[in-house]
């Protein structure tokens, strides 16, 4: 069912610590995403699962009968808890559920709604029409309004690894992803001023904070969720990279130097907590978008992917003493990163 731009009004985009009805995900059924590593990341996937299970509901998303069968065998093999498991069939071309899911929001009356983002696959894949259809799928499936955004009559393309919220009307994002003309455009043309303006009528966004670029080796072009996520409502963690001869060194410390001394819609001074960096990780001769800041809030934990790498104690420290009430749990992620995206990606929260 549509809602008009009038009936949304008012709505606040919740941070993804606040309390989720479920967890959405999608079995890995496209082998062309991990060539030569698709039965590893799939066990690695049901890690992931075995985790969230224990813990929050999980809507599973499959493509058809013969994949729903695969997930079922490997998930019990794992001791997955089944009862947790709640599983659509729907078919779709990748199923990175953060980036093709709709954005939940609640509206004025505190009812829960979906606003749906058009997905172009990065604008780098030409196959992804059936994930651009997840979106109505699920709102109409959970029997939830769902508004199409639009700004100077077109609809607006956007992924949801390409925004975070602090749930207060604070949005971090960057400008290689959003503004970016040339290599991967969503929406040739558009100024920050239109992108504010979306946020602010779709997501009730009052303040977007703008970073510079993402990660080398990240085939997004620029999402924020490899870089900076709020942890609290006044806090984030960014990456910060030590070595001076990485290729990541200046643009993580220009991000580093945007944050510093922000003030946020609510008036408070915005913290900034640095995360490292793993060591570059390649497979085949190609450098994998590998970072702890790829993280997954749920209900009671933290699941954080891992690199076989000495920061890996490091980031999970400091996520732990961000996340006191939450245990923090490290997700082996080296097979995962292959298909460009680890736990967040993976992933979308529907709120309580």
């Amino acid at each position: 069912m549509n809602a008009s731009p009038s009936d949304i009004s008012t709505v606040r985009l919740p941070a993804e610590w606040e309390p989720h009805q479920a967890t959405h995900l999608a079995w890995p059924a496209n082998a062309a995403d991990w060539p030569g590593k698709f039965a590893a990341a799939r066990w690695a996937f049901v890690e992931f699962v075995r985790h969230l299970a224990a813990t929050e509901p999980v809507r599973l998303v499959v493509n058809d009968a013969h994949n729903a069968q695969i997930a079922r065998r490997m998930l019990a093999h794992a001791h997955v808890n089944m009862d947790a498991i709640e599983v659509h069939s729907f078919s779709l071309d990748r199923g990175w559920m953060r980036d093709i899911s709709p954005c939940f929001v609640y509206d004025v009356h505190n009812r829960k709604r979906c606003v749906r983002f058009q997905f172009n696959a990065w604008a780098k894949y030409s196959n992804y029409e059936r994930d651009a259809q997840w979106a109505p799928f699920i709102a109409d499936t959970l029997g939830l309004p769902m508004t199409e955004a639009h700004h100077q009559g077109r609809n607006v393309t956007l992924e949801g690894g390409a925004i975070d919220s602090n749930g207060t009307g604070t949005l971090v994002t960057t400008e290689e992803c959003l503004l970016d003309n040339t290599c991967q455009p969503r929406n040739k043309g558009f100024s920050k001023t239109d992108y504010e303006t979306c946020f602010r009528d779709y997501l009730g966004i009052r303040q977007v904070i703008w970073l510079n670029k993402g990660i080398a080796g990240d085939d997004t072009h620029g999402h924020v969720d490899d870089i900076c996520r709020f942890v609290s409502p006044a806090t984030v963690v960014c990456c910060r990279e030590y070595n001076p001869r990485s290729e990541n060194y200046h643009a993580l410390e220009d991000n580093l130097e945007r944050l510093e001394g922000v003030r946020l819609a609510s008036g408070e001074t915005l913290a900034c907590v640095p995360l490292p960096m793993p060591a570059p990780l390649y497979f085949r001769g190609l450098l994998l978008p590998a970072s702890y800041a790829n993280f997954y809030i749920a209900n009671e934990l933290v699941l954080a992917p891992t690199f076989n790498d000495p920061n890996d104690r490091v980031a999970l420290g400091i996520l732990a003493e961000l996340f006191p009430s939450r245990r923090v749990i490290g997700i082996h992620a080296v097979d995962l990163v292959w298909g460009f995206g680890t736990l967040h990606c993976l992933s979308h929260e529907e709120p309580a």
